[in-house]
């Protein structure tokens, strides 16, 4: 998760944005919204821009009003990355916030929440979906989708062992189509763990959660992505 695509077009953050509100769960902040006695919970992992990201509370509420527990949590604990970052923290901000950690934590959260509800899935964008390659390794959750990541480890999509939908840009250079088609064959390899790979055309990296609410076009492949990712818990998440 590196390059000057991560940076661009930053979302607009907000603390109190939502109709959820912010708790503690599994150790962590989180923004929690939808249905708080749903037997069915996702785990919306953000980019580096974090989980006060007003896009994605939009995204989690809409989820929410489905009938899901939506819980997006607050990772970097407050270590945010922004586009104005001097050079030298930009360069540690990820060995500072590695996905493996985000994993653990992740691991704390589902744990709380599996007392409360019987299945829980995890969708993740840019550094989120570099973190929920690595849950889609335990069996704590149903189902996985990663939107837009950054690039993957080919053994962690290799030991996904539950089911998982990976959606890519066709101009995304942070990881280019190839390197996601690539995914699909290693996952292909794999038929005892479904899978979904797509490539989305016209759009670069972050085009499921940082895009202009204003071009309709940008709206169209961001609401098609958000649609799969629906379709695939409402399949995976029984």
């Amino acid at each position: 998760m590196s390059g000057p695509e991560c940076s661009a077009n930053p979302p607009e953050v907000n603390s109190v944005f939502g109709k959820g509100s912010v708790e503690e769960i599994g150790g962590l902040k989180a923004y929690i919204t939808g249905n708080p006695t749903s037997d069915r919970a996702i785990l919306l992992a953000s980019d580096a821009f974090g989980y006060e990201g007003v896009m994605l509370r939009k995204l989690g509420d809409k989820m929410g009003d489905i009938g899901y527990l939506i819980v997006v949590p607050d990772f970097f604990f407050g270590d945010c990355y922004y586009s104005t970052m001097p050079p030298q923290l930009r360069e540690n901000w990820l060995p500072n916030n590695p996905p493996e950690k985000g994993c653990e934590n992740a691991l704390k959260i589902i744990a709380e929440l599996k007392t409360r509800v019987s299945a829980v899935g995890a969708a993740g964008f840019c550094w989120g979906g570099m973190m929920v390659i690595k849950l889609a390794k335990y069996e704590d959750i149903k189902a996985a989708v990663i939107l837009h990541p950054g690039r993957l480890s080919y053994n962690d999509v290799n030991e996904v062992r539950v089911p998982v939908a990976i959606l890519g840009g066709e101009l995304d250079q942070l990881c280019p189509q190839e390197e996601v088609e690539h995914y699909g064959k290693i996952l292909a390899a794999k038929p005892q763990v479904e899978s979904f790979v797509k490539i989305f055309r016209g759009v670069g990296h972050g085009w499921a959660s940082r895009y202009r609410e204003d071009d309709e076009s940008a709206v169209k492949s961001a609401e098609e992505a958000h649609t799969d990712m629906l379709n695939w818990f409402s399949k995976h998440l029984i």
